[in-house]
């Protein structure tokens, strides 16, 4: 009988080359978040998905976040306000703002060790998976995170002019007139803070600038120029929700004229001087007022400001949107500046 000549195959396990080890993800205990090496190690993170609905802990902050009515009075009265996906979380922070709580897919959490890692000590970061967010805030969440940050107390606004715009100093400043459209307001916001604008004001009936969709159209800008409400605008004794504040005996226009500043009102007037005129001869401090979407500037501001301006436009076209409108003015006012 003829000896087999079937060659003998190694079965892999068998092998004198090792295998490659399989990477186990590393379980994420409840503790203080480090990262070492690269991995997580004593997370101090709380898995949603690990607990029933009925354990979880008090997540309030982040409920009924689609209802503008009812989170534009729960945000102010409760001091706090959202900011939405990393970068805009990061740049929060690093404008000192203190974080509440942060909540987040599970993915998220290695790119975002460092801001976990630098939390107060007893700051609940929760986890859970894209599902278990999206019915929670209600809302799918495109950035993977959201926090719930604490809201600073506003300045003085004559305060912060002297703060930020030294007195005989050039200086350029933004008023946003009672701009009511969060997308709007938080696209100025951004223009104001890319082009190298000092300062903004907001009237009292403008829309809150740390609202979540303003806070994310402007990517964190908000944070990144000083700002602050402006009172008895444009005149004193305007209503009884504006007293009781430290500029209420004087106007808003007539604080920012004894600040050194001229104020601009952005109007199409058949007095309004051309943008390009104006800046020929812009004095070196100035304050760029900008009205509503639609209805633009009252009668009042404008028939009270130093200055009505208006930009050249083309084809029949009479108006910009505000958002537009604010950055051409920023652009053009900053070559002067």
């Amino acid at each position: 009988m003829c000896e087999s000549t079937t060659r003998y195959r190694r079965p892999w396990y068998e092998s004198p080359v090792p295998r490659r080890p399989r990477h186990t993800p590393p379980a994420f205990p409840r503790g203080r978040d480090v990262l070492n090496n690269g991995y997580m190690t004593s997370l101090n993170l709380i898995r949603l998905d690990e607990l029933s609905r009925d354990s979880w802990p008090d997540l309030s902050d982040y409920f009924d976040l689609t209802d503008v009515q009812l989170r534009k009075k729960l945000e102010p009265e409760h001091g706090l306000f959202i900011a939405e996906s990393s970068a805009v979380i990061r740049r929060a922070i690093a404008a000192g703002n203190k974080v509440r709580s942060i909540l987040m897919a599970h993915r998220w959490v290695e790119s975002m060790s460092d801001v976990i890692a630098g939390l107060d000590p007893g700051t609940p970061v929760y986890i859970a998976d894209e599902p278990t967010l999206e019915s929670l805030v209600g809302f799918h969440l495109h950035r993977g995170a959201i926090a719930s940050m604490h809201r600073p107390q506003l300045p003085d606004a004559a305060q912060l002019l002297e703060r930020t715009c030294p007195p005989g100093s050039p200086a350029r400043i933004a008023v946003f007139e009672n701009m009511v459209d969060h997308t709007n307001l938080g696209a100025a916001f951004r223009s104001a803070a890319a082009l190298g604008v000092d300062a903004v004001l907001v009237t009292p009936d403008c829309s809150d600038p740390l609202y979540r969709r303003s806070v994310r159209v402007s990517m964190g800008a908000v944070f990144q120029v000083p700002w602050t409400r402006i009172y008895n605008w444009p005149q004193a004794g305007r209503s009884k929700r504006e007293a009781g504040h430290s500029s209420e005996k004087i106007g808003g226009l007539e604080l920012l004229r004894s600040l050194g500043f001229e104020s601009v009102a952005m109007a199409l007037t058949d007095h309004s001087v051309s943008l390009d005129d104006y800046v020929r001869q812009m004095p070196k401090r100035v304050a760029i007022v900008l009205g509503t979407e639609g209805a633009g500037l009252g009668p009042r501001t404008i028939a009270e400001a130093d200055a009505v301006v208006r930009i050249p436009m083309f084809h029949n076209v009479d108006s910009l949107n505000v958002a537009a409108a604010a950055a051409v003015m920023f652009w053009a006012t900053r070559r002067q500046a």
